[in-house]
């Protein structure tokens, strides 16, 4: 049961920052991103060329495929993205849908469907296990490093955003774009850097979960819905929300495969849909008034 409830914990974690990059993109810029996980993939797949072809250590993998995912969503961002965050959001959505299946193709012609398999340090292949019996508690070293280091993500990331200069030109940037640029408010450069950044988060979620999730040119395809749960179910107008959402996700859905294996999923949509008539505007959203 302890187990269980560790993993749990570190896939939530996992679906955390693989979610949050969405979450910013959704609630401060307003953008429908349903590319996203796009983003993910291509985070792992720089790892696993990087560590397979260049022979590079896994833990400078991760900053590269952050760097690079991020690189490659500020490119997107000023090419062809920009253009459509003042239409529609059905247009939205259709145009990030379209992209993903035209990543998912390019990856599938270049790279191959095959899945990739990584190569953890030793280190990371350790085991630990405290107590007998039912309350026996086994914990593997990688998923302690991924809880370690979602958390230290999701803390560093509320903090620029609520005591830096930056999250505060981002929020007036979103509220009022004309009026904050009338203060001297770069506001592209700001959506570049905040687009930049939920890309890099995505990449680096990418990463730390193809060992996890697996890796293959569908990637995309399969959490595009567990990415848009977290959002709809904790909102998107802080950390805390996905957060938390991700965790009561991840918690579900290990507990319900492990003891409702004949059921799948069903128990995580079950779960959002309850969760969402009771908060329909998410969990840490606060009710409009009328």
């Amino acid at each position: 049961m302890l187990t269980l409830l560790f993993d749990g914990i570190a896939y939530g974690m996992l679906l955390f920052v693989l979610s949050l990059g969405l979450a910013v993109t959704m609630g401060l810029m307003n953008f429908i991103n349903l590319a996203h996980g796009a983003f993910a993939m291509a985070g792992g797949y720089i790892l696993v060329l990087l560590m397979q072809r260049l022979g590079w250590p896994f833990l400078a993998c991760l900053p590269a495929a952050f760097v690079i995912t991020a690189l490659l969503g500020a490119l997107l961002e000023r090419t062809i993205y920009r253009p459509m965050y003042g239409k529609p959001h059905l247009d939205q959505v259709l145009f990030s849908i379209g992209l993903t299946f035209m990543a998912v193709a390019a990856v599938d012609f270049f790279i191959g469907s095959s899945q990739q398999n990584v190569q953890l340090p030793d280190w990371l292949r350790q085991r630990f296990e405290f107590g007998s019996g039912p309350w026996l508690l086994g914990m593997g070293a990688y998923r302690l490093f991924i809880i370690g280091v979602c958390v230290t993500l999701a803390v560093a990331l509320q903090l620029v955003l609520s005591k830096t200069r930056f999250g505060s030109r981002l929020r007036a940037a979103v509220d009022d774009p004309r009026v904050a640029a009338g203060l001297g408010i770069p506001v592209n450069r700001v959506f570049l850097l905040t687009f930049a950044m939920g890309s890099g988060l995505a990449g680096l979620g990418g990463a730390l979960g193809a060992d996890v999730f697996g890796l293959d040119p569908s990637f995309p395809l399969k959490f595009m819905v567990y990415f848009l749960i977290v959002c709809a179910v904790g909102g998107t107008s802080s950390i805390t929300g996905p957060l938390v959402a991700a965790l009561v996700l991840g918690v579900a859905d290990v507990m319900g495969k492990y003891y409702i294996p004949k059921l799948g999923s069903f128990v995580v949509y079950v779960l959002m849909i309850a969760i969402l008539l009771w908060r329909p505007q998410g969990l840490f959203t606060r009710e409009a008034k009328r």
